[in-house]
Formats: structure tokens, C-alpha cells, sequence
């Protein structure tokens, strides 16, 4: 990566603080977080219960022409209490990348969840990983939910493997370039709505 890089990353930094600082100050003007409810059904539990202020559930595929055997799986949640900060989100994501055999697995917990309509973003810290200096590194991957056709990007697209990336700020991902294996995918986005 060369010396130039800093500067988008900077501007993606700074677009990421701005957000949450709009975020953070939306919330504390109408006075705190705001419970959804489930009115259509679209989140868990029963109709009209109260539901869960954000998801991002699932397992798919990813689509290689040369057959790699890559994987991800989501149980991300942030809860109806924490509707006015997606830093409060929880669960855990793993992806693997195997390819004749050789490749590795990671297992991140989540510290980010951000979701609108039928995209998803969500960040985490891997805990376990086959991939030596994985350990410790926050990874972000984005999901677009749409039906047997879903897609997913993530974090470390541009840089070969979540070592050879920058560390990065919670939330951060891809725009979702890849296609789920036909067959594959069940990715569930419940969206996030905020009241601001």
C-alpha cells in the first residue's frame, strides 16, 4: 500500500465519526433510545411483542468459479434497549476460506451492527482464527439480503486478508461485490430504526 492511502482512509474516518456524532446527538435531543415493535412481523418473537432493534443472521456460500470453499455466518443482535447506539450490538460472526484443503477460519465477536432496509453492516474483533496475526483484529463485512440472490462484502477486499489491512474503526466494510452460491444463502437483515 503506498504513502498516498492515509488520505481516503482519513476521509472514511472522519465520515464515520461525523455519523456517529449526528447518531449520539440525535439520541440525546428526543431524550434516549427509542423501543420498535414488531407490527409486521419482521422481527423476532411474537406480532406486537417488542422487537430487537437490529439483526444480522445466516449462513451462505460465497461463489468461486475455481470451487474455494468460502463461508460466512452471522448471529448478530442489537437489542430494543440499545436502539440509540450500534455499538451496543452482540453475537458473533464467522467466515472461512479454503481452497484443495489449505486456507483458515476466524470467529469475531461483534462490536457493530448497523442495518438499513435489507443491508447490513457489522463489525468484530476475531477471537480464534487459523490465520497466524489474525487474532486481536477487527474485520467489518457488509450483507445485502435479498433473497436467494444475496451478496457480501468485506473489510479486507482490497487488501488480500484481514493481517494485510489496516486496523479500522467499528462499523467499516465493503460495498457488497460478491455473489452467494446459488443455493447457499439465508442471510436475515432486520433493519435498524433509529428516531432521530
Amino acid at each position: 500500500m503506498s504513502l498516498a492511502a492515509p488520505s481516503p482512509r482519513r476521509r472514511s474516518r472522519a465520515a464515520v465519526v461525523g455519523a456517529a456524532l449526528l447518531i449520539a446527538t440525535a439520541v440525546a435531543t428526543t431524550g434516549g433510545s427509542a423501543v420498535a415493535t414488531d407490527t409486521d412481523g419482521a422481527g423476532a418473537g411474537d406480532r406486537g411483542t417488542t422487537r430487537e432493534a437490529a439483526a444480522l443472521t445466516g449462513s451462505a456460500k460465497l461463489y468461486r468459479s475455481l470451487g474455494d470453499d468460502i463461508t460466512f455466518t452471522f448471529d448478530a443482535h442489537l437489542a430494543a434497549k440499545d436502539n440509540g447506539d450500534p455499538t451496543k450490538a452482540t453475537g458473533t460472526f464467522r467466515f472461512s476460506h479454503y481452497l484443495n484443503g489449505d486456507g483458515a477460519s476466524a470467529d469475531a465477536t461483534v462490536d457493530c451492527l448497523l442495518t438499513g432496509g435489507k443491508v447490513a453492516v457489522v463489525s468484530g474483533v476475531i477471537t480464534k482464527s487459523g490465520l497466524p496475526g489474525a487474532e486481536g483484529l477487527r474485520v467489518g463485512v457488509t450483507v445485502h439480503d435479498v433473497g436467494g440472490k444475496d451478496r457480501l462484502g468485506y473489510s479486507w477486499a482490497s487488501a488480500g486478508n484481514p493481517v494485510e489491512q489496516p486496523q479500522l474503526p467499528k462499523c467499516v466494510s465493503s460495498a457488497p461485490f460478491e455473489k452467494v452460491k446459488a443455493g447457499t444463502g439465508d442471510f436475515k437483515v432486520l433493519p435498524w430504526e433509529p428516531e432521530f
